[in-house]
């Protein structure tokens, strides 16, 4: 399992020229060549190119958590940050928070801090949700999508790992059982640099 999020490329290859913008059943014979390389190469990119903000300084943002405080990024330099993006319509999401609800007990004491951030348009679902979901840590509300907007979220759950220092260094984009223990992997070694 790969903890970088694919880039849709396939996009930019049609924007280029290089595949028209007709439909599959459009290509004639002399183009159905180009359409299955382009196809072909726009794949290659897309399982190559890494998440964008990998490496990168995680956007600051300030939340609302379900239970009422305000939460900023940036109040948590020096610790372990993991954001989890969510919604109430996700059923491996509520599976994915129970299980960053058991990191944050074990790892809380080593300087771990998890955020689950809600993408519900209606504030009330996804207080409703966040109070039944029985975790630990704040579920914070994005309705505007602000904050998943700048963090290029595209697939539920999605999990960010960001170091210390506040750089994002994995991004796992769904979530299973058969994942976590890479997740844990990635987790421990940012808990002990």
């Amino acid at each position: 399992m790969s903890w970088q999020q694919p880039n849709p490329a396939w996009h930019d290859v049609a924007s280029t020229g290089v595949v028209s913008s007709r439909s599959a059943g459009a290509c004639t014979s002399v183009t159905v060549a180009l359409c299955a390389l382009a196809s072909l190469l726009a794949g290659a990119v897309a399982a190559e190119a890494p998440y964008a903000l990998i490496g990168r300084a995680a956007p600051d943002f300030a939340l609302r958590a379900a239970g009422g405080d305000n939460v900023r990024l940036s109040e948590h330099r020096g610790e372990v940050v993991v954001l989890s993006f969510w919604s109430s319509r996700c059923t491996s999401c509520r599976s994915q928070l129970s299980a960053l609800n058991r990191s944050f007990a074990t790892y809380r004491s080593a300087g771990l801090e998890v955020y689950g951030v809600g993408v519900d348009d209606d504030p009330s679902q996804a207080r409703d949700f966040a109070h039944s979901a029985g975790v630990g840590f704040a579920l914070l509300l994005d309705p505007g999508k602000t904050v998943s907007r700048s963090y290029q979220v595209d697939n539920l759950p999605m999990t960010l790992l960001i170091d210390r220092n506040g750089t994002v260094r994995y991004v796992l984009r769904d979530y299973s059982a058969a994942n976590s223990t890479l997740y844990l992997q990635q987790l421990r070694t940012l808990l002990n640099e």
